[in-house]
């Protein structure tokens, strides 16, 4: 079975599709697979540069936290133990977010975004290589107050003979960032250092 995070790494390339969600290119779940591990790891590095002396647990697998939407667990000393949604993205130039409204419309099972108890969302544009931090509830509070606004695309993913089909809206980084508190975005060098972005590079 794929992790929730190698169901959740989209190509937001958009082409012709539904009239209410305009259909991206599919993919291959072995293709995203290498991708998915990048996302983690790049999240893991990131957590670590915020707290060297943190303990990170990797519960992808486990069914308790499946269930809510959890794929890290961020444990530092004396702090409370923060849970944490990574998201993959190959695509930080087109400016946007796809935030999973329907995980398998097939199913009619609701996207991570809108059911994840998280606290915080990791969205990880693969390139150029990009970390967000986005404060999870309040992104969601925000973001259903004016849901109407954005546009829907699908993503279609194959296993095997068989496919199941993604949705999500494209909100804009820059929106986010400027609108939610504690909204934060960081670059990732190539030999892995880590920056804040300066306001003027937004």
């Amino acid at each position: 079975m794929p992790s929730l995070i190698e169901q959740r790494v989209l190509d937001t390339s958009a082409s012709e599709g539904w009239a209410s969600a305009r259909m991206t290119r599919s993919y291959s779940m072995t293709g995203v697979r290498g991708a998915a591990d990048r996302a983690v790891d790049l999240a893991r590095s990131f957590l670590h540069w915020q707290d060297s002396l943190a303990e990170i647990h990797d519960v992808q697998e486990d069914p308790r936290f499946q269930q809510r939407g959890v794929d890290l667990l961020w444990q530092r000393p004396k702090a409370p133990v923060v849970g944490v949604e990574v998201k993959g993205d190959r695509q930080a130039r087109r400016g946007n977010y796809f935030f999973e409204l329907i995980s398998n419309v097939e199913r009619e099972t609701p996207g991570c975004f809108l059911y994840s108890a998280a606290d915080l969302l990791l969205y990880v544009f693969l390139s150029p290589r990009q970390l967000h931090q986005l404060p999870l509830p309040a992104t969601r509070e925000w973001f259903l107050s004016r849901a109407s606004r954005f546009e829907l695309r699908s993503t279609q993913t194959r296993i095997g003979s068989k496919s199941y089909t993604t949705v999500g809206a494209l909100v804009p980084v820059r929106e986010v960032l400027s609108q939610v508190a504690g909204a934060l975005r960081f670059k990732i060098g190539a030999a892995g250092e880590i920056a804040p972005y300066r306001r003027s590079e937004r």
